[in-house]
C-alpha cells in the first residue's frame, strides 16, 4: 500500500482528502505545517506528498525545496487560483504537479495515481538490495522468505540456498561443483547427483510445470542457470 502524506493547516481540507482516499489502497498520514511533513517523509514510508502552499511555520514551497534534498517522492501541491505565481515556483524548485482548489475527489486521485505509476516505473523508490525478483519468484534474503507467483512456498536451506546462488546471477551459468562448493561449503566431490536431486525439489516448488521449467534452466554439458525476466 502506497504511503500518501496529506500536508494542510485547514483540518475541513485534511479530512476531506482522508475520506476521499480512504476508499483507496492508501495508508494516510497528515501534517499541519511543512515542518511536521519534512519530519515526517524522512521518518515514514511516505510514497507521495499532497502539499499545500499558504501554511504556519513553514509554507509549501520551502517545504517542497527542502524535500528535495532528501527525498524525491512525488509532491502534488494544493493551490488556490490567486496562487498562480507560487503554483509555477512550487513546479520550478521540484513540485511535480498541482491540483487547483476546490477540487473534485476524482481529479485528486487520477493525479495521484498517475504520479505513483510515473514514480514506479523511473525507478524512483529505493531498491532493497535484500530484496531479489525474477519474473513471478520474490527472495526476501531479510526474512528469508520466498514467493511464487505470490504465493509463499518452504524451501528447505539448501534449497534457498541454490535458488539466492542462481537469482544473484541470472543468466551465469553454475556447474554442479561450484553450486556445491557455494551453498555446501565444501569441496564437490561426486557433487553432480547431489545437486541434481535439490535442483529437481527447487523446481517442484517454484515451477508451474516442472517438466518444463520457467526459471531454472539446464545447459546441457554445463551447468544450471536462472533465466533472466522470465514470465
Amino acid at each position: 500500500m502506497a504511503g500518501i502524506l496529506i500536508v494542510d493547516d485547514d483540518l475541513d481540507i485534511v479530512n476531506a482528502l482522508k475520506i476521499y482516499l480512504s476508499s483507496q489502497e492508501f495508508t494516510l498520514y497528515e501534517a499541519t505545517d511543512g515542518k511536521q511533513a519534512l519530519d515526517l517523509v524522512q521518518k515514514e514510508p511516505i510514497d507521495l506528498v499532497l502539499m499545500d502552499i499558504m501554511m504556519p511555520n513553514m509554507d509549501g514551497i520551502t517545504a517542497t525545496a527542502k524535500m528535495r534534498e532528501v527525498t524525491n517522492v512525488p509532491i502534488i501541491l494544493l493551490t488556490a487560483k490567486s496562487e498562480e505565481s507560487d503554483k509555477i515556483l512550487g513546479l520550478d524548485i521540484g513540485a511535480d504537479d498541482y491540483v487547483t482548489k476546490p477540487f473534485h475527489p476524482s481529479e485528486v486521485i487520477a493525479r495521484i495515481r498517475s504520479q505513483l505509476r510515473r514514480y514506479t516505473r523511473l525507478g524512483g523508490q529505493p531498491v532493497r538490495e535484500d530484496v531479489i525478483e525474477i519474473g513471478g519468484i520474490c527472495l526476501d534474503d531479510r526474512s528469508r522468505t520466498v514467493t511464487a507467483d505470490g504465493e509463499e512456498v518452504n524451501l528447505t536451506p539448501v534449497e534457498y540456498g541454490i535458488l539466492k546462488l542462481l537469482m544473484e546471477h541470472p543468466g551465469k551459468v553454475f556447474t554442479s561443483q561450484e553450486i556445491y562448493r557455494r551453498v555446501w561449503k565444501e569441496e564437490p566431490i561426486g557433487s553432480e547427483g547431489v545437486v541434481a536431486v535439490h535442483i529437481r525439489h527447487l523446481r517442484e516448488k517454484i515451477e508451474i510445470d516442472p517438466g518444463s521449467p520457467r526459471y531454472i534452466r539446464v545447459v546441457w554439458g554445463q551447468g544450471y542457470r536462472m533465466e533472466e525476466g522470465r514470465r
